[in-house]
């Protein structure tokens, strides 16, 4: 890894199965510091992108680098710099917090003084310290969750893969997932899917979308939006010398003509993050086209998630195809 800044590096990675692809050669980069939300539809390959990254589960192809190590041949080196939280937190319900994560540092090799610092460190962290003496099995959901982050946390790994740590949690032990998030991406990459889209807009430095295996967007959800924004306007122009012409704006994409029934035409552009207003206002001046309505439409996140994300959720393996 060239960056030492890049502590996750992700290239063409595919996954096949035997019924379907659920990844279909998606690349990606985090940088430490960086907080980054997998978001997708059920079935885009989210939770199976965190298995490959955690060493869990083998990719078909492609690169994947964790740390400066690939998760391939240097399975052991990537585990020792991770900390994963599975969607279903694997705790021992009969044990104690306390006892739980003595346990758990031991198996991470803490030990003695070390161990005894970072567990009154990770207890603080995750706001276990009323809770550190009872039995895991009659916390509540959050608590469990807060659980086994602090185990993740336990030996200061450099990434951070989290699956679903927002799931099934009550507005206020959302909140209290948020701040430890925030606080956690200091230092190290954090890398952790979630459904809850208004949490991952305000948390997130860049939101990456999955979809049908594809990365369809990797950006900030702020540059994201401002992506999706589109132009409105109704101008009164013969339809062909319309179309020629705002096709050749500079910045203009997905550009859509329809008829009014008054004779007027409707046009809508994306516009990226430009703003076209002004130079649509002077080329219906221009030409004297008279213009009626002239507005920018931003697109919030959630709509669009959901222009991205609305296509099949799994991509069928062309191998097992049948012809004809």
């Amino acid at each position: 890894m060239a960056d030492p800044e890049t502590l996750v590096e992700v290239e063409n990675l595919t996954r096949r199965f035997p019924r379907c692809e659920a990844l279909g050669g998606i690349s990606f980069q985090i940088r430490r510091g960086e907080i980054a939300g997998f978001l997708g539809p059920n079935g885009s390959g989210k939770t199976t992108t965190l298995c490959i990254l955690a060493g869990v589960l083998a990719p078909t192809s492609g690169r994947v680098q964790v740390a400066g190590f690939d998760v391939t041949t240097h399975s052991l080196e990537v585990r020792r710099r991770i900390g994963y939280l599975p969607e279903t937190v694997p705790l021992y319900p009969e044990m104690r917090v306390e006892e739980y994560l003595a346990y758990r540092g031991h198996l991470k090799g803490l030990r003695g003084a070390r161990l005894a610092a970072r567990l009154r460190e990770v207890v603080e962290q995750c706001g276990l310290g009323d809770t550190s003496t009872r039995i895991i099995g009659n916390l509540s959901r959050g608590f469990r969750q807060r659980t086994g982050l602090a185990d993740c946390l336990l030996h200061e790994p450099e990434v951070l893969l989290l699956d679903e740590p927002l799931a099934g949690l009550d507005p206020a032990q959302v909140h209290a997932a948020r701040e430890l998030l925030r606080g956690a991406g200091d230092g190290r990459a954090v890398l952790f899917s979630t459904h809850v889209l208004a949490e991952a807009e305000h948390l997130c430095h860049r939101a990456l979308i999955l979809n049908a295996g594809r990365l369809a967007a990797s950006d900030s959800p702020a540059r994201l939006v401002r992506a999706a924004a589109r132009l409105y306007a109704e101008l009164l122009a013969p339809p062909d010398l319309l179309a020629e012409a705002v096709e050749s704006l500079p910045d203009a994409q997905d550009v859509r003509f329809d008829p009014l029934p008054d004779g007027w035409m409707s046009v809508s552009i994306r516009t990226g993050e430009a703003d076209l207003r002004s130079p649509l206002a002077e080329l219906a001046k221009t030409r004297q086209w008279p213009l009626r309505e002239l507005r920018r439409d931003a697109k919030g996140f959630e709509e669009m998630f959901l222009r991205l994300t609305s296509r099949p959720a799994l991509v069928q393996n062309p191998r097992k195809r049948k012809a004809g």
